[in-house]
């Protein structure tokens, strides 16, 4: 099965604090975008990695290009930028994966292609391991059943089809998700299968997660 992924890689990082796109902090030597890039490049599988970001920021930090790579300039939030991605995906199944994610495995992406053959969307999940509690005014409302609850990962997989209509119908009620798979839920009635994933597949948001 052949696909396209987008890497969104547009965000500021503000919570680094490094002054600059925390994708371009460079983790044992070699940028965490670049890390999380060649995971795709090295699957035969994935035809087209669409990054995400500010065009002269990629110039500036990293001279890494070949024939699968294509560079789409970011929007004002996370959702418009995965949008402008998608007008650039050419293959009929599309990831959607987080650039500061560099740690997704070759056996995560096995098992959401395998998953993505008889299923229009799939997500890495991995099953919550703490106590979630609903707050409200500073006080414990009630307590979630933990055998119920999952930590939604990236990459996020579907059929390019069904994401773009999703996408394009969120747009026109000035909805915003909290991740490419609750648009789906939102606007399709698609079944969104769950798929293994990886509890080292974090995505680094803080300085304490690259230590």
């Amino acid at each position: 099965m052949k696909y396209s992924v987008i890497i969104v890689a547009a965000g500021s990082g503000s919570r680094m604090n490094l002054g600059y796109n925390k994708v371009y902090y460079p983790l044992n030597g070699v940028t965490i975008l670049e890390q999380t890039m060649k995971k795709f490049e090295s699957d035969i599988r994935c035809t087209q990695i669409v990054v995400v970001t500010e065009g002269n920021d990629y110039k500036q930090h990293t001279n890494h290009y070949n024939g699968k790579i294509v560079v789409v300039r970011g929007g004002d939030t996370r959702q418009e930028s995965v949008f402008n991605g998608l007008c650039a995906v050419k293959e009929d199944v599309v990831f959607v994966h987080d650039g500061a994610r560099p740690f997704v495995t070759a056996s995560s992406l096995d098992r959401l292609c395998e998953s993505l053959t008889c299923n229009d969307a799939a997500i890495l999940m991995v099953p919550c391991k703490d106590t979630i509690k609903v707050v409200e005014n500073g006080f414990v409302k009630e307590t979630l059943e933990r055998s119920k609850l999952m930590h939604a990962q990236t990459p996020q997989a579907f059929k390019t089809k069904l994401l773009l209509e999703c996408y394009q119908k969120a747009f026109t009620d000035n909805y915003l998700g909290t991740d490419d798979a609750s648009l789906v839920e939102r606007y399709s009635n698609a079944n969104i299968a769950v798929v293994e994933g990886d509890y080292k597949n974090i995505k680094i948001t803080t300085k304490e997660d690259i230590k």
